[in-house]
């Protein structure tokens, strides 16, 4: 069978990625599922990204018909992905040096810094052009505060300027109809779930019970409102003394994973005297989080800002249920009474409430992991959401040649 070629765009986001490098996250992992599952209904997928892991070959195969390229962009090795935007010029030429970019059918970017890339290549190849954001700067700066006016500038400038916007949440869409100039036109598909946390893993967790936080160890996560909120339940609420709170994610380096303890000194002190109830796990696979999903009383998202909501995605799917910020796609991810809890962003005590919710009320528990398992079968199946851009990509296609 002839497979179409894409090319996809990740600067930032090599989708072979190791756990717990650095700028392993999501995006990663949306973009490798995205290729495998396009893979396997036609396509062949190209990801161009930064050669940030300097032992990693600069081509390299996964799955069927998919490959990742490694483009030094200059400096070759580790580049924080708020520099990279200075190296985008370099990024561009040495693609060109590398790839025949007429080759492709149509062009996919991720994240804005990439989205700067695929101006460039629209305005030279005239491929149909997609773009997923990943997360928007409006968003961060209604969330935390932070305003990146380049950052706003490209982003208004690529959704306008792109054939198709994928937006992941209705929120999202939202968003970007009340912000962006000329919005182009906007299709929402949600991110899939890796078939991993679609399976049950019944093996409990040595840790007893316990709510689960995953994800990177930053403020912006809500990390350190979920610690006061564990401590306020602990000292207020006198629970059991068998009920924890595990951290799963961060780095090699930010965690003592033999000791189970941070090496952040803010971080230590926010868990003075509670090391015994609070332990950090450091960055785990996908059938470890599975099982840890799978056995927790539920996973809290305490997030300032989301544009989609992973971490609630796979939970839901190993029936967990999920108490989040009422931000960002975690709107629409999780549903309040339904799958999971909302709650206000930085409001410790009412986060400490919503868990101590769950643990005198079993019967809610276990209603909502019914309902989280069947919600995210029928939303976040991979094959489900490839078999919807592959129907996009074909309109647009269509459209083209017209």
């Amino acid at each position: 069978m002839n497979q179409r070629k894409v090319l996809f765009i990740s600067d930032h986001g090599d989708p072979l990625a190791p756990l717990g490098s650095k700028q392993a996250g999501g995006q990663n992992n949306y973009v490798r599922q995205l290729a495998l599952s396009l893979e396997e209904i036609g396509y062949a997928v190209d990801v161009v990204t930064h050669w940030c892991l300097e032992d990693a070959p600069q081509i390299e195969n996964f799955g069927k018909a998919s490959r990742v390229i490694r483009l030094e962009a200059g400096k070759k090795g580790f580049v924080d992905k708020n520099e990279l935007f200075n190296l985008l010029p370099i990024f561009y030429e040495e693609m060109k040096q590398n790839i025949d970019i007429s080759q492709y059918e149509l062009l996919h970017t991720h994240y804005w810094l990439s989205g700067v890339l695929g101006l460039q290549i629209k305005k030279e190849f005239q491929l149909p052009w997609f773009h997923t954001n990943h997360s928007l700067g409006i968003a961060k700066q209604l969330g935390t505060g932070f305003k990146d006016n380049r950052r706003l500038f490209y982003e208004d400038k690529i959704l306008s300027e792109v054939d198709q916007i994928i937006a992941t949440t209705p929120n999202e869409k939202q968003l970007i109809q009340d912000t962006v100039t000329n919005p182009a036109t906007i299709n929402v598909v949600p991110i899939g779930v890796a078939e991993t946390y679609h399976h049950l893993y019944e093996k409990p967790y040595e840790f007893g019970n316990y709510f689960l936080f995953v994800g990177r160890l930053e403020e912006s996560k809500g990390i350190f409102v979920l610690l006061q909120s564990f401590r306020e339940l602990v000292e207020k609420k006198k629970i059991s003394k068998d009920i924890k709170l595990l951290i799963a994610g961060g780095t090699k380096s930010n965690v003592d994973v033999k000791n189970l303890y941070p090496n952040d000194p803010k971080l230590r002190q926010a868990i003075k005297g509670l090391e015994n109830r609070i332990k950090f796990l450091g960055p785990k696979n996908e059938k470890e989080l599975a099982t840890l999903f799978k056995n927790a009383v539920a996973t809290v998202v305490p997030s300032y800002y989301e544009s989609f909501g992973m971490v609630a995605a796979e939970a839901q799917a190993c029936g967990c249920p999920v108490i989040a910020s009422k931000v960002g796609g975690l709107k629409d991810i999780v549903i309040p009474g339904k799958t999971g809890l909302h709650v206000t962003k930085g409001n410790i005590s009412k986060l400490a409430e919503s868990m101590y919710l769950l643990l005198s009320k079993p019967q809610i528990v276990q209603e909502l992991k019914n309902n989280a398992r069947k919600f995210a079968q029928r939303e976040f199946k991979w094959q489900h959401i490839a078999k919807k851009i592959k129907h996009l990509y074909e309109v647009t296609l269509y459209e083209t040649v017209r």
